[in-house]
C-alpha cells in the first residue's frame, strides 16, 4: 500500500509535470511567431542551416550525459532505419514545416500541424495495423471540412502563397506521422534518447548540405541580438529541450493524460500572433479552426493507437 508521504510525493510530481507541460505548450505556441521573426533576417534556409549545425551538438551532449563514452550500438539494419526516420523527420518534416511557416501564418501553421494524428491513423490503416471505425471516419471527415473552412478565406481571396504554405504544412504533418510510426519499434529496442539523438545526427547531414548556400550567404555578422536570441531559443529550448521535457511529462502523467494538452497549442499560437505579429481572424476562420480540432480529437481519441502525442520534431 502506498504511504501518505508517497502519495504526496506522487501528487507533487504530477502537478510539476502538469505545470511543465502547460509551460511547454506555451513555448511551442510562441515558437511559430518566433521562427517567422527569424526568417525575416535569414530566411527558412538560413534557419535550417543554423539549426542543423546546432542540433547534432545537442545530440552529442545528450548522449554523453546519458551514456558517457559508451554509446548504444545498433545493427546495420537499424542504422539504416534510423537514417530513414532522420531523413523523414528532420530533412523532410522540419524542412517543409520551415517553408510552410514562412509562406503561411503562425496560427495556420499551428492548426494544420495539429492534424498529425489524422495522418498517423491513415498510415496505420495503410500498413494494416489499424482498422477505421465509424467514429474515426466521422472525425477525419469533420477535420477535413474544418480545414477547408479554415482555408476558404485564403482561397477565395486568391492568397496563393499562404494557401500553398498551408498545403505544404499538411504534407509536413504527414511526414511527421510517418516518423512517429516508424520510430516506435526503434524506441522500443534502443530507448527514446538514443533513437532521437542518432536520428537527429543522421538527419542533419542532408539538411546542412542542402541549406549550405543559404547558410554561407546569410548576414550572420550583422544580425541583431534579438534575432540571435530567437534563433538559439527556437533550436535549443523549443525544439531540443522541449522534446526532452515532453518525454518526461509523458513518463510522469502518461500519454493519455498529456496528449489533450497539445490542443492548447493552436489557441496559444493564434493569441501570440494576434498580439505581436498583427494577425487577424474572421469568424469563419475561427469556426474552421474549432471544427478542425474537434475532428482531430474525435479521430484520435476513438483510436488507442493514435493517442500517443510525441513532441513535434520542429
Amino acid at each position: 500500500m502506498t504511504t501518505k508521504p508517497g502519495r504526496d510525493a506522487h501528487a507533487r510530481r504530477d502537478m510539476l509535470a502538469l505545470v511543465a507541460a502547460l509551460l511547454l505548450v506555451c513555448v511551442w505556441g510562441v515558437n511559430f511567431s518566433l521562427q517567422k521573426y527569424v526568417f525575416t533576417a535569414i530566411g527558412p534556409a538560413g534557419f535550417l542551416f543554423a539549426r542543423y549545425l546546432i542540433m547534432p551538438l545537442c545530440a552529442v551532449v545528450l548522449l554523453c550525459l546519458r551514456f558517457g563514452r559508451r554509446w548504444p550500438s545498433v545493427s546495420r539494419s537499424d542504422f539504416w532505419a534510423l537514417a530513414r526516420i532522420g531523413f523523414a523527420g528532420h530533412f523532410l518534416h522540419v524542412g517543409t514545416v520551415s517553408y510552410g511557416i514562412h509562406w503561411s501564418t503562425a496560427f495556420s501553421s499551428s492548426l494544420i500541424l495539429a492534424c498529425g494524428p489524422i495522418f498517423t491513423l491513415l498510415i496505420l490503416r495503410l500498413k494494416g495495423l489499424e482498422q477505421l471505425h465509424a467514429p474515426q471516419l466521422v472525425g477525419v471527415a469533420v477535420a477535413l471540412v474544418g480545414v477547408l473552412v479554415f482555408l476558404s478565406d485564403k482561397v477565395l481571396g486568391a492568397n496563393w502563397q499562404a494557401t500553398g504554405g498551408d498545403l505544404i504544412l499538411l504534407v509536413a504533418a504527414g511526414f511527421f506521422s510517418y516518423y512517429t510510426v516508424a520510430a516506435k519499434p526503434l524506441i522500443e529496442r534502443h530507448g527514446a534518447v538514443a533513437t532521437m539523438a542518432y536520428a537527429t545526427m543522421l538527419g542533419s547531414i542532408p539538411s546542412v548540405l542542402v541549406s549550405l548556400p543559404a547558410g554561407i550567404a546569410a548576414p550572420w555578422a550583422s544580425m541583431p541580438p534579438a534575432i540571435w536570441f530567437s534563433l538559439i531559443w527556437a533550436v535549443t529550448v523549443s525544439a531540443f529541450l522541449g522534446w526532452l521535457v515532453w518525454g518526461w511529462v509523458n513518463a510522469i502523467r502518461g500519454v493519455a493524460r498529456s496528449a489533450p494538452l497539445m490542443y492548447l497549442m493552436p489557441p496559444v499560437a493564434g493569441l501570440v500572433a494576434w498580439l505581436f505579429a498583427g494577425e487577424s481572424y474572421t469568424g469563419i476562420k475561427l469556426a474552421g479552426a474549432a471544427l478542425t480540432l474537434v475532428g482531430v480529437a474525435l479521430a484520435q481519441w476513438s483510436s488507442p493507437a493514435t493517442r500517443e502525442a510525441p513532441a513535434p520534431v520542429d
